[in-house]
């Protein structure tokens, strides 16, 4: 039987609990059941040292919605040779409160405050990233120079 499930501030400081005990010091909670379903929606949890290397999503039915619940996040846009195309603050309450990421953009999100949840929204089913799809300009995430990379994003905000 399927049970509505409530968003509120409890789920919250779940994740985010979960989140900063994370090695990659984030969480995912999933509101779909499977890696294969067509939809795919989610609140991610990030920490302020949580690297996402920069990434796209060259099928075009991956265009990816990111809206901010708590915190502060810094979205960065690249060109496909790692120029900085542009940048936003998504806050709750702020002048932008999400996006709408077009499949082929090469992006990354850096948490600016603890504490910081996303609501994301795309179409499944999960597929790894291609190698076209990684910035081969920007380390992955793990490598010696990811938290160099890092604080040259977040110094964006």
């Amino acid at each position: 039987m399927n049970i509505p499930q409530i968003i509120n501030r409890e789920l919250f400081d779940r994740v985010s609990s979960e989140a900063r005990a994370a090695p990659r010091r984030r969480k995912n909670f999933n509101f779909h059941v499977a890696e294969a379903d067509a939809s795919h929606r989610l609140l991610n949890a990030m920490e302020p040292d949580s690297y996402i290397p920069p990434h796209c999503h060259r099928d075009a039915s991956k265009d990816e919605s990111i809206i901010a619940l708590a915190g502060r996040f810094g979205v960065v846009f690249f060109d496909h040779e790692g120029k900085v195309t542009g940048t936003a603050i998504l806050a709750p309450g702020g002048e932008a409160v999400g996006v709408n990421i077009p499949h082929g953009v090469f992006h990354s999100l850096v948490a600016l405050e603890p504490g910081s949840i996303f609501f994301e929204a795309k179409a499944g089913p999960y597929k790894v990233l291609e190698p076209a799809e990684k910035a081969s300009w920007a380390p992955a995430e793990g490598e010696p120079d990811a938290t160099a990379y890092l604080n040259f994003l977040r110094a964006m905000f």
